[in-house]
């Protein structure tokens, strides 16, 4: 396999391509299969090998740590390898090419903390729940939420189908919470529903896989590679959950695509209200038919959505979930502005400094 064969199997494409003649002409593409404490394995069409940050992208990414920070799944450009471009030999990353897509986590209860990238160019993002104990609609809700968000198609995954005798009740439970996505059965122990998660892999394609601690990701990874890719846990006895496995994103190689495995998240916070809308797309259509377009849902009259809750034609608990991430959202929008004068600010103060030590290098300090 070539470099080009090689880097096409790992999803490069014209599109990429474009951008690293524009971004980072003269540098070669490398793509970051994983990431700890800041040590990065990035495969090229040379190969694959450890890589870090540069000087450079450090400082990029005190600007803008989000957008500038390497991810698990970003395409990135790296130094040109010295010589032969040996596989092994440490790289460093220049730049971090615009993604397509990114699922990313922004703590819910801490507007201080900075949103952290997932996974970057997936062109699917499963949200996995188990049928257990472990089965929350709010939290599916909020799972489904930021997988609209990242910009990828969202599937839901029904893991553990095994263990309930109960199995359509979920579904139907899943369909009402997260409308116009798919929703597969899956049980690593039976092979129930595998092939069907596999058709939404492909030579090229990425898909990434998201949920709580212990719901059964890695085995259904295991599942698809056919070995023990990654490790797994048993069941704890006394809330019917998982252990938890995986502390650490990477992107796995298989023969017929790519997929991603994250840790378990504990809280799992909305970026903006695009996503929210597409997730709770039942109750957008309700509040075009209020009276007014800013009704606050209260004691307006001709509230479409009082009138829906009062009919039972909209559940009460699934709104009061819409509001609250409804100002989750408003709150992280604020917060995302903020964060953005600040990075300008902090740009253009550079720009200054570096303008004056020019002019008193050309001119001497009396000028």
């Amino acid at each position: 396999m070539d470099a080009i064969d090689a880097l096409q199997a790992l999803g490069w494409d014209d599109q990429f391509a474009a951008l690293l003649a524009t971004e980072a002409p003269g540098l070669v593409a490398g793509r970051i299969l994983s990431e700890e404490r800041g040590q990065y394995v990035v495969a090229s069409g040379a190969g694959e090998g450890p890589a870090s940050p540069s000087g450079r992208l450090r400082h990029d990414a005190e600007l803008d740590p989000t957008a500038a920070w390497p991810a698990v799944g970003d395409w990135v450009a790296l130094e040109r390898p010295a010589g032969d471009g040996a596989a092994i030999e440490h790289r460093l990353i220049q730049r971090v090419l615009a993604r397509r897509t990114a699922v990313i986590r922004r703590a819910p209860g801490d507007r201080k903390l900075p949103s952290q990238v997932l996974a970057a160019n997936v062109d699917v993002v499963f949200v996995v729940t188990s049928v257990n104990q472990e089965f929350s609609v709010r939290r599916l809700e909020r799972y489904v939420t930021v997988a609209w968000e990242s910009g990828a198609t969202p599937i839901v995954l029904l893991s553990k189908a095994d263990l309930t005798d109960d199995l359509e009740g979920f579904r139907l439970q899943v369909e009402m919470t997260a409308p116009g996505v798919d929703v597969i059965a899956v049980s690593a122990v039976t092979g129930q529903g595998v092939e069907d998660v596999r058709r939404h892999l492909g030579v090229g394609r990425t898909v990434v896989f998201t949920g709580s601690s212990g719901v059964g990701k890695s085995s259904i990874v295991n599942a698809l590679a056919g070995e023990p890719l990654l490790d797994t846990g048993g069941i704890r006895l006394d809330d019917a959950r998982g252990r938890h496995t995986t502390t650490r994103r990477q992107l796995v190689r298989l023969v017929d695509g790519m997929l991603i495995d994250t840790p378990g998240l504990r809280e799992l916070g909305v970026m903006d209200g695009e996503g929210l809308a597409t997730a709770f797309e039942d109750i957008e259509r309700i509040v075009v038919e209020c009276r007014f377009s800013d009704c606050q849902h209260k004691s307006e009259p001709g509230c479409a959505i009082r009138a829906a809750l009062d009919g039972g034609t909209l559940d009460r608990g699934r709104f009061a979930a819409y509001e609250k991430l409804q100002r989750e959202a408003y709150r992280a929008t604020l917060a995302t502005d903020a964060l953005s004068r600040r990075a300008e600010r902090r740009k253009w103060a550079v720009i200054t400094r570096d303008v004056e030590q020019h002019m008193r290098l050309k001119y001497g300090s009396d000028r």
